[in-house]
């Protein structure tokens, strides 16, 4: 077994996309979560309407790397301080938080402050989100 990227022994990065909130329309985290598994990720859809608990939940249960948010409802400034508190309260710190979805600009320093440097807006190429994951996925002892 050799190494991979970032020191795994060919492990695959694994990422829980969740849809939070009240938002029903999933086709965008849908295709993003295929795109990942085509990449060689390991991807486990939780479903719409997650709560911050219930993802941060599957996200120590499946020992995942990455939590990918989609987000279109507009709730993004409630949903991901409370996921970001949760996961340092679970000692997941080092876990990956990604976001897409329909992110006003003002809201992106927001974000980066609390730990959220992967903000994926409409149109961004998919390989960009590929390459963000794989090069700032937690390294797996």
């Amino acid at each position: 077994m050799g190494e991979g990227p970032r020191g795994r022994m060919n492990q695959k990065i694994r990422v829980v996309i969740a849809k939070p909130g009240l938002d029903g329309h999933d086709r965008g985290a849908k295709v993003i979560a295929r795109a990942l598994r085509d990449a060689g990720m390991e991807v486990i859809y939780t479903g719409l309407r997650q709560t911050p608990e219930q993802i941060v939940s599957a996200a120590l249960q499946e020992d995942a790397d990455v939590i990918g948010l989609s987000i279109l409802s507009g709730a993004h400034m409630h949903i991901c301080p409370r996921v970001m508190e949760l996961l340092k309260a679970k000692g997941l710190d080092d876990v990956q938080v990604v976001i897409g979805g329909i992110i006003p600009d003002v809201d992106i320093p927001r974000l980066n402050a609390l730990g959220i440097t992967g903000i994926f807006l409409p149109g961004t190429p998919m390989q960009q989100i590929i390459d963000f994951i794989s090069a700032n996925a937690r390294a797996r002892v």
